[in-house]
């Protein structure tokens, strides 16, 4: 057996392992499917072009809904609806200062998160996008 079979077999048992826990221990009372419909509430999230730009501000630090709305030249209304759901699905922290909600992107999940898809996307996803450039030109 090839040193790549014997890792592939590791990482499908170490997934398998992973899912079990996840549905076993988690969340009691979830099946298979609710996993994957939470999966597609995760990765629904990250679809809105307006909330991948929240995301990605929000990196440079904490910013109150009248900076995100500037920056990201969106109407409040769904600059509001976008951190709402950012919220709901732990992407982003809210505080109260005084009269003001400052927003602040998860730093011990999807900081590290949003790093790994930079990576992932210099590896694997931005020569696709330079050969639609080059093939409009």
């Amino acid at each position: 057996m090839h040193l790549s079979q014997s890792l592939n077999r590791v990482y499908v048992s170490y997934w398998h392992i992973t899912m079990k826990h996840i549905l076993h221990h988690k969340h009691r009372g979830f099946n298979k499917e609710d996993t994957y419909e939470a999966y597609k509430i995760f990765f629904g999230t990250l679809v809105s072009q307006s909330r991948l730009r929240i995301i990605n501000l929000l990196r440079e630090g904490e910013k109150s809904v009248s900076e995100i709305v500037a920056s990201v030249n969106y109407s409040q209304p769904t600059v509001s609806h976008d951190l709402a759901r950012l919220k709901a699905c732990g992407f982003v922290k809210v505080k109260i200062s005084k009269n003001f909600r400052l927003y602040s992107l998860n730093k011990k999940t999807i900081e590290p998160l949003m790093k790994l898809i930079d990576s992932h996307m210099d590896d694997y996803c931005l020569h696709i996008l330079h050969g639609r450039k080059s093939h409009h030109e």
